[in-house]
């Protein structure tokens, strides 16, 4: 993994829109944070970008219910989704204003 952490870190990618207009978008941190947790930085990956393991979640989730056609995974998706979409934009909201 640190293999894989180090050559993420030497590539990450440019945030465009924070390029052009000077302002975090809301999913900046999430590469850092993502690296972080991959060198086992839990409490930094979740200060970095808090909405990281929630995306991971309903990202496993949603290939969990394509591969086994979960009974309720679209429902489950949906609320996962919802949640992650609320921390996202509260903590871009939180990361605006301080």
């Amino acid at each position: 993994m640190n293999t894989l952490a180090n050559w993420l870190q030497h590539h990450m990618m440019t945030c465009y829109y924070k390029q052009l207009s000077g302002i975090d978008c809301p999913g900046c941190g999430m590469q850092r944070s993502f690296i972080q947790l991959l060198q086992g930085h839990l409490q930094e990956s979740f200060i970095s970008y808090p909405a990281l393991l929630p995306v991971l979640f309903t990202l496993s989730l949603t290939g969990v219910h394509l591969i086994f056609e979960l009974k309720y995974g679209a429902t489950a998706i949906k609320y996962s989704f919802i949640l992650t979409v609320g921390i996202v934009t509260i903590s871009y909201i939180l990361k605006l204003n301080s």
